[in-house]
């Protein structure tokens, strides 16, 4: 029998070498070199711990609820205050313009440059002069004899100020003070009132015009929490914006046009607010007499 080499070509003998053996690794024996420490996905949760009653602190809550959005912010600094101070005396001659704010700079002792802390320009002046007349207005109502002496100077019966319309007659006071504060600058207003109606400055506008309807009505006593709230404080500032307007036009010294057309929206508010109540009154008797109706015909209503 011939050799196996002879037969098998060379490839073929190479397929016969013994192939070594398998070499299986377990998991046990893999030693590793680093020990790898691995953080939780999700960080265990830390319950807070509980304090006594004793520690606790009592928050003060505002006026108003967290719901109401908050006025827009009219912080201004030292160097702001002092030039906008200062230019509100060269505003009824020069109004409220560019030319106002840097003679202001001036008189407080800043460069001309100075003015352009101001982003809003001649707006902020305005805004400054309305909080400012606002902060007056309180301190003057917050007097004790602020509405006693208004009804004398002006021939109003003290005996109103006890009366049921107290609250109305006081209201009627502030705004009228309110508008005299405008005296010396009522030929710069309508300037004033365009550049307020400008679209980029009516919501800061509205804000300021709340803001004084609502201190109105509290310096006056006005205890309203139904709905009353809402419409008595869009009524005043109603009726204090359309005055301003009048204002502008008003050629008496005294501003004794003014205070006609006030005193006529208060006439005209009266008689809306008897009118609504009337209408109010039957709507409730009809209700009640189809309600009435449908019971004594066995309607469950």
């Amino acid at each position: 029998m011939p050799p196996i080499t002879r037969l098998l070509p060379r490839k073929q003998l190479t397929s016969l070498k013994p192939t070594p053996p398998t070499r299986y690794l377990t998991t046990s024996s893999i030693r590793p070199t680093r020990q790898i420490k691995t953080q939780p996905l999700i960080s265990p949760r830390t319950h807070p711990t509980r304090t006594s009653t004793s520690t606790l602190q009592t928050r003060s809550r505002s006026y108003h609820s967290s719901l109401h959005p908050s006025l827009p912010p009219h912080a201004y600094t030292n160097s702001q205050i002092a030039i906008l101070e200062a230019s509100l005396s060269h505003v009824p001659t020069h109004g409220f313009t560019h030319a106002s704010l840097t003679l202001g700079a001036r008189d407080a002792g800043f460069l001309d440059v100075s003015v352009q802390l101001f982003p809003r320009g001649e707006f902020d002046l305005i805004l400054f002069y309305l909080a400012s007349r606002r902060g007056l207005l309180r301190a003057k109502a917050e007097s004790e004899d602020f509405f006693r002496e208004f009804a004398t100077k002006n021939g109003i019966d003290a005996s109103s100020l006890e009366g049921k319309e107290k609250v109305d007659v006081k209201i009627k006071m502030l705004i009228l003070e309110r508008l005299r504060m405008n005296d010396n600058i009522r030929d710069q207003w309508s300037d004033a009132l365009a550049q307020m109606s400008l679209l980029g400055n009516i919501p800061l506008s509205i804000a300021e015009l709340h803001a004084l309807s609502n201190d109105i009505l509290n310096l006056a006593g006005d205890e309203s929490v139904d709905a009353s709230w809402y419409t008595r404080r869009a009524a005043v500032g109603a009726i204090y914006a359309s005055a301003e307007v009048v204002m502008t036009r008003d050629t008496t010294g005294d501003m004794s046009e003014t205070a006609e057309f006030v005193e006529r929206r208060f006439e005209d508010r009266d008689i809306l607010s008897k009118k609504v109540e009337v209408i109010g009154q039957c709507f409730s008797f009809w209700g009640n007499t189809v309600l009435g109706v449908g019971r004594s015909y066995g309607l469950k209503v």
